[in-house]
């Protein structure tokens, strides 16, 4: 199983096999890495400038792994273990997210990129606390077949509550008093 530079196991034997599209990935098939970037790795910007800018991964027998600057970030809507969604609490400081970031592999971490086993490529995916927690100090994989925590269960729960009072009525004279003690 792959492991952190800390050496804690992320969860899983390839993280390539838990990786999406490429998030410099345009709609059209072009790179916008070396559109957007092209100062931070000039050859590999001119290399796409002459193939009209097409993404590395789009020849044919090519995979996004084959492109030094490939990464897959989450988008954090749900727990790729559990299930868990995501109930963001706004306007309510120190609330921690349900769901954090969790890193399958790490941009960089053999230093020139091309180490043999260190992975070079960023990717992540989204878990909750609690399965995060589970993959970092156990043997869970995050293709286990899991269902939510309980806690975290009642943790969506309850920023669901706390969401459905905010939305509803009641009037200005309910939330500040009405007034009429003041005549």
């Amino acid at each position: 199983m792959e492991k952190t530079p800390t050496g804690t196991p992320v969860g899983v034997d390839d993280p390539y096999d838990h990786a999406g599209v490429c998030d410099h990935l345009t709609g059209d098939g072009r790179c916008r890495f070396a559109l957007d970037r092209a100062g931070d790795d000039p050859s590999f910007a001119a290399a796409r400038r002459a193939d009209d800018y097409a993404c590395v991964a789009a020849g044919e027998d090519r995979e996004f792994r084959d492109c030094p600057h490939y990464r897959s970030t989450t988008d954090g809507r749900e727990c790729v273990r559990c299930g868990l969604e995501e109930v963001r609490m706004a306007h309510r400081t120190g609330a921690r997210p349900l769901l954090e970031e969790h890193h399958l592999s790490y941009g960089g971490a053999g230093g020139d990129g091309d180490s043999g086993t260190d992975p070079s490529h960023e990717i992540t995916v989204a878990l909750c606390r609690w399965c995060h927690t589970k993959v970092h100090k156990s043997f869970a994989r995050v293709d286990d077949d899991a269902s939510p925590d309980p806690e975290a269960f009642a943790a969506r729960e309850d920023r669901r509550s706390r969401e459905a009072e905010e939305f509803g009525f009641s009037s200005a004279a309910e939330r500040y008093g009405s007034g009429a003690e003041d005549g």
